[in-house]
This record gives C-alpha cells, structure tokens and sequence, in this order.
C-alpha cells in the first residue's frame, strides 16, 4: 500500500475519532473521562496524515516512493536483441546482438526496443488494503445502541461497594441517587443513610429472573467492552415498560433483597411511588 493510501486512511481515521469526540459518540465506547486522550489521539492522526501527504506531493512523481515506471526497473533488464543488464548495473551484452555493447563502466545495454522485467513493471498496491476503510466508515456512519437488556441479561450484577461509614445524602426531594451508590447504601448500610428520603433513579429495564422488570444501568471500568450491570429490584407501584426503555423512577427504601442468578450478588430494591419514561440520557453509562 502507498504511502498516500496510508495518508488518506490515517486522515479519515482521525477525522472520526475527533467527531465522535466532539459530538459525544465517543460515551457509547468508553468512559467520558477519555476525551481529551482521545481527541489528542486524533489530533495527532490527522496531522501526521497531512504532513505525509504533503511530504508525498512534494516529492513529486520521480521522489522517493514513486513507483518506477516500464524499463527502468531494479530488476534484469533485457534487451530484444539480447543485450541484458544484470539488476546491479553490470551489462552483458548478448552474443548475437547486433547493437549489444560494454560502456566503458561496464554498464550494457541492449540495443533495440530493451526494456525492464521483474521489479521494472510498475508495483500495484493491493486492493484488499481498502478495507481498512471498513471502520472508519463504521465510525463515521453508523452509531451504535448503548449496552442494554440483553447485556445486563447475561452478566451479574456488580457487587455494591462496602463501607462502614455512608455520608447524608445531600439536600433535595426527591433526591438524585446513582443506581451504584443507591444500591451500596441499602444493602450494606441497611439503609440508614436512606430512612425517610425519597430517592429518583435512572436507568433502563431489564427482565429479573422471575420476568418482572428490573432496573440497571451498565458500569464500565474503561471501555463497553468491560461493562458490567448494576441492577435494582422493582416493588410497590408496577412499571409497565418494554425492556431497554429507560425511565425515571421515584421511590423510597426497601428492606427487600434479591440475588442475582447469574453471579449470586445481593441486589438491593425499591419501592416505587411514581415513575415516568424518558429519552436515553447523554451519558448512558455508570
């Protein structure tokens, strides 16, 4: 592949890093404290793309990378009337060959029509290197569905922090609480730090093991490759939702605990008041 596939390549790559940067895309593959890393990273693509295609250009058609054109190639170079030159320079002239003749550096070359063979035939780059562009376009084209249902489905629940001191919750009713710290706080403190406060969380539904619905929010340690659920069991007013909608639930504390079938973590619930259904928030992930 020339070193202008790899510059245009290398262009697109790093134009789609940095729009998925700044458009927020970049939060359905990894954590948004990797923004400025990766807006860096395709900062420094683009601009490595762009130095190498004006190296390319400048250069001109005879620089350095140019493909060699018919006869003039490194390989043996024959002669039609069977003067030859070996790939390193040195000629021979062949017997019979009416204009064959040694130079005086011992450079021969066939007279006639002579013209180049083996690495003299212009190098065609293969076409299968293309498909790199495969992923950028994907990246470029196509956004992709956060981790939902059917992955929270398939992994346990991530086990809730302990910790033998819970701070108050902060002022507020009802209170914003992560799913995480939600479930941390009722199923090691007990629910203490929970007693008469009315709590929202948002995350989307998934199917607990007895079919009725859950919610869960994926918590990734770097990327959605590594995403893990944290769920919340679902009591007191029925939330008629379809799985992966996401909704806002309000409710209290619940002395009811669960496990998880798929990895036997405990799982904290809620009891419900109200709930509404909302729109996938920017930041989908824990």
């Amino acid at each position: 592949m020339s070193r202008m596939t790899q510059a245009v390549i290398m262009l697109l790559f790093g134009g789609a890093i940095i729009k998925a940067t700044v458009t927020d895309v970049f939060l359905r593959y990894v954590k948004e404290g990797l923004r400025p890393f990766l807006l860096l990273a395709g900062i420094l693509l683009v601009a490595a793309a762009i130095m190498t295609m004006w190296y390319d250009l400048r250069a001109g058609p005879g620089g350095p990378g140019a493909d060699p054109g018919p006869g003039h190639g490194d390989g043996d170079g024959h002669g039609d009337d069977g003067g030859h030159g070996d790939g390193d320079g040195a000629g021979h002239g062949g017997g019979g060959g009416d204009d064959g003749r040694h130079g005086d550096d011992g450079a021969g070359h066939g007279g006639g029509g002579g013209h180049g063979h083996g690495d003299g035939h212009g190098h065609h780059e293969p076409r299968v290197g293309w498909l790199l562009l495969l992923p950028v376009l994907g990246l470029l084209l196509v956004s992709p569905p956060a981790l939902g249902s059917f992955a929270a489905g398939q992994a346990g629940s991530v086990g809730p922090a302990a910790a033998s001191d819970y701070p108050p919750l902060p002022a507020g009713d009802p209170v914003e609480v992560s799913l995480l710290d939600y479930a941390s706080r009722a199923v090691f403190d007990s629910g203490r730090s929970l007693a008469g406060r009315n709590v929202k969380l948002t995350g989307f539904i998934t199917p607990g093991p007895d079919g009725k619905p859950m919610l869960a929010r994926m918590v990734l340690t770097c990327c959605a490759a590594d995403g893990r659920p944290i769920k919340v069991g679902l009591a007191g007013v029925p939330i008629d939702a379809p799985p992966d909608a996401w909704v806002e639930v309000t409710g209290v504390y619940s002395s009811q605990v669960g496990t998880d079938p798929v990895n036997q973590a405990r799982v904290a619930f809620l009891d419900v008041r109200s709930w509404r259904e909302i729109d996938e928030p920017k930041q989908p992930y824990a």
